[in-house]
């Protein structure tokens, strides 16, 4: 009897080469579940609106009477409060560079000092 051993050949399968088409094509395909991943994320995302939180904020007005100065005005409106907070408070919330203030004008009042 005997005995054949077969020896297994080895069969060297071609190499894969892609053309810069093909690697369009493939990494566009590799793509595409990522941005459906990142559109179904971003669908149920709640939006920003800068704008609510101001527009909820209502302010009272007053105007600067001739002759009148900041440190008079935060006096009349917080009688209690030191003057100096109240000009800063004021002076923030209506943009002002000094705290020289011109009759007629209108000032924002924060609602912590309110009338």
């Amino acid at each position: 009897m005997s005995t054949m051993v077969m020896n297994p050949t080895v069969v060297a399968l071609p190499r894969l080469r892609l053309t810069p088409r093909g690697r369009a094509v493939f990494g566009t395909l590799a793509a595409i579940p990522l941005v459906l991943l990142a559109l179904a994320l971003g669908v149920g995302a709640p939006s920003a609106d800068a704008g609510a939180a101001a527009s909820l904020d209502t302010f009272s007005y007053v105007s600067v009477a001739p002759g009148q100065s900041l440190w008079q005005v935060a006096e009349t409106l917080a009688p209690e409060a030191d003057p100096r907070e109240v000009i800063a408070d004021i002076m923030a919330l209506n943009q002002l560079a000094s705290s020289a203030v011109e009759p007629g004008q209108k000032l924002a009042i924060p609602t912590a000092y309110a009338p």
